[in-house]
């Protein structure tokens, strides 16, 4: 593929070419899906994913802010204390979230059977879930079938994995990209994601496995991260909710064919911004498969007194209920807008505040524009567009991604629990 430049991320821009295969396109990863019908034993659809490397990693993970935690990722933070992850092992239809002791039992038992599959250790396996909360896991139709899905582990497994994580998403998201270090050859960075509703800065009801090949240290892997987990995940919303669940974990197993990426080298600002695209190219495909959603919404707040300001601000807007319905409207509802931002917490001063659409200015100096109407509903009666707060006090800036609300979101979210408890009981299985 044609290559590009990454020019968001530090002052200089960073070649990349975008290349095939997600997860598994980094040297030394293979991948596989199988189904095990965890939701509904009688689906076909596949549900249980796992993605190894061949060699020894160094791993680091990130997950939820919810005081609620899933089994999973209590028991992914435990096996995490080493960093040198072999194996992911994740399913969807349930979340082994609200679980008790029982749910710490079955997160245990996947990673014991994929440890034994697969002949590492069983700390080396993390295991993560995404489906409905308050459900026990049907580990009897899991761990009997882990030995299968490692038979099948392939280095074009990328496809069935992504497809296996997805809960109420309409598409897998996947990316990869191959990146030339200045001294001669290159490292390759992929990942794949879920999310679609839940989903909040500080991170969301989101899933998300990256691998790369980089010869780096663990120090510097651990700033990376959290650098473009900051800048990615941490900057999309759909409705405000942060879930039980969510996990980003980041492996690299040092395969690729160039010279070790060194502290304070050119090398290392270069993986940070690489790290960030794959990332952010994946969260912003979760916005855009926003469960029942009609529009894809960038808010950039620029010129703010401090950077903690430009994220109040931003965020507010961001997951205001009412600015969302007016997306959805295609109403160009300045107001909302400019209401939301007053009770962000940010500093601000009224009437310095400029608000566009698109570009196009409807709010100069906290006043209506001059700008005729029609020319703002062309813009938000796009499925993308942006929106732009310029709060004329300094020099922050801020940016999220959030979508409209509809009246299909509200009737997809309103009996997902119920529905799901009527059809198991109707197959006997609670």
């Amino acid at each position: 593929m044609k290559a590009q430049d990454i020019d968001s991320c530090g002052q200089s821009r960073v070649a990349f070419t975008v290349i095939e295969g997600g997860v598994t396109a980094p040297r030394g990863y293979r991948a596989a899906a199988i189904s095990c019908g965890i939701k509904n034993p009688e689906a076909t659809r596949l549900d249980l994913a796992l993605i190894t490397s061949d060699f020894p990693t160094i791993t680091d993970a990130v997950f939820t802010t919810n005081k609620v935690r899933a089994a999973c990722v209590r028991v992914c933070q435990q096996n995490m204390k080493n960093g040198d992850a072999r194996a992911i092992i994740a399913n969807s239809g349930n979340a082994n979230a609200c679980t008790g002791v029982q749910g710490i039992q079955d997160a245990k038992a996947m990673c014991k059977a994929t440890a034994e599959a697969l002949g590492i250790l069983q700390r080396q396996v993390l295991v993560c879930s995404t489906g409905i909360i308050g459900m026990n896991m049907p580990i009897q139709r899991i761990t009997p079938r882990v030995a299968e899905l490692a038979s099948k582990l392939t280095h074009d497994g990328n496809e069935d994995a992504s497809r296996a994580i997805m809960t109420s998403d309409t598409k897998p998201k996947s990316y990869a990209i191959e990146v030339p270090l200045p001294k001669g050859g290159s490292f390759r960075i992929g990942g794949i994601a879920k999310g679609a509703g839940m989903i909040c800065p500080n991170m969301a009801t989101m899933l998300s496995f990256i691998t790369t090949d980089a010869k780096i240290s663990r120090d510097e892997l651990k700033r990376a991260m959290r650098f473009a987990v900051d800048q990615s995940f941490n900057r999309i919303t759909i409705d405000g909710d942060t879930s039980t669940n969510d996990t980003v974990i980041v492996m690299t197993n040092g395969q690729a064919e160039a010279a070790p990426i060194k502290k304070g080298s050119p090398e290392i600002e270069i993986f940070r911004c690489a790290l960030q695209k794959v990332m952010m190219e994946l969260a912003k495909m979760i916005v855009g498969d926003g469960e029942r959603v009609t529009k894809f919404v960038e808010i950039r707040v620029r010129n703010a007194r401090t950077q903690a300001d430009a994220k109040k601000a931003a965020e507010a807007v961001a997951k205001s209920l009412l600015v969302k319905c007016s997306f959805n409207g295609s109403d160009p509802n300045w107001g909302r807008i400019i209401h939301a931002v007053g009770y962000s917490g940010a500093r601000i001063r009224e009437e310095l505040i400029d608000i566009y659409f698109g570009g196009i200015i409807a709010c100069k100096g906290g006043l209506t524009s001059k700008t005729p109407v029609g020319d703002l509903e062309k813009v938000v009666k796009e499925p993308r567009f942006s929106v732009t707060i310029d709060l004329n006090s300094g020099t922050a800036h801020h940016i999220v991604y959030t979508t409209d609300l509809s009246e299909a979101y509200v009737d997809f979210n309103s009996s997902e629990y119920s529905a799901a408890i009527h059809a198991k009981r109707q197959k006997g299985l609670v």
